[in-house]
């Protein structure tokens, strides 16, 4: 069904439909990348796309080769540039119900432990790096520490977390309601979202789960705060019990991958 004609241009449903599905993917993806360098990217590429268009309808044959070419290399770049941010995206929405069934971990006692022990760690100004792990695999990790297989409790993990402890500098990563590891070395983010007052942990946070899509609770060695990290981003800088609760029962999940 022809809607309207602009020149030699006929403009259909079909078009129409077309046009919004494409400007609402463009907007989600855009929105995922906001405030990033792979944001300010992914804008000139869709100048270039429009341009191109606009070229190949004008039969402007010169310049819509010099536009291809430049979009050609524009999308190789934008691949090998950011592939952390990438992964991330494909992570994000393959975590998406729609595109998977997903469950809930199987006991509230291990959030609680994590809760406790995060609670308990703050109030000693005990630094602490909580890694969660979900549907991606983080078995390189975990063969490289000190692997525990032990159920997650809240002595435990304060335990680990003491200063006295060799493991404390490192980070322990749970798999449902097992601590499977404990002293991992975690990849640093080179981020711009990192304050010049954040330390490693809060780098190390940020770099886990720019590579996964695990949840990490950090807990503060200088100031005693709790925040949370998930997808590459800070999800909160200073929790208390309750909002540390909430968002720990929201978003964890069961995962069987190693």
């Amino acid at each position: 069904m022809t809607l309207f004609k602009i020149g030699f241009l006929t403009f259909t449903l079909i078009d129409f439909i077309d046009i919004i599905l494409v400007t609402w993917v463009f907007f989600k993806v855009y929105q995922y990348f906001k405030d990033t360098r792979a944001g300010q990217m992914l804008i000139g590429l869709v100048i270039l796309l429009i341009s191109s268009f606009i070229f190949n309808s004008f039969g402007l044959s010169a310049m819509s080769w010099l536009v291809n070419q430049f979009q050609t290399v524009w999308v190789v770049a934008f691949v090998i540039l950011f592939q952390p941010e990438i992964r991330r995206l494909l992570i994000y929405v393959g975590q998406t119900r729609f595109f998977q069934r997903i469950f809930k971990m199987g006991t509230s006692r291990s959030l609680e432990a994590i809760v406790d022990a995060s609670l308990q760690l703050s109030a000693k100004r005990w630094g602490a790096l909580i890694v969660i792990q979900r549907e991606t695999g983080l078995r390189s990790y975990k063969e490289a520490s000190v692997q525990l297989k032990a159920e997650v409790s809240t002595p435990l993990l304060l335990s680990i977390f003491n200063p006295e402890s060799p493991l404390h500098d490192g980070a322990v990563i749970l798999q449902n309601t097992l601590i499977e590891a404990a002293g991992c070395i975690l990849p640093l983010t080179e981020s711009q979202m990192i304050l010049p007052e954040m330390g490693t942990r809060h780098r190390a946070a940020l770099g886990i789960t720019e590579e996964s899509d695990a949840i990490v609770v950090i807990v503060s060695e200088e100031r005693g705060t709790i925040s949370t990290a998930e997808y590459g981003r800070f999800t909160n800088l200073d929790m208390d019990e309750m909002k540390l609760r909430r968002f720990l029962n929201e978003r964890l999940f069961i995962s069987s991958g190693d």
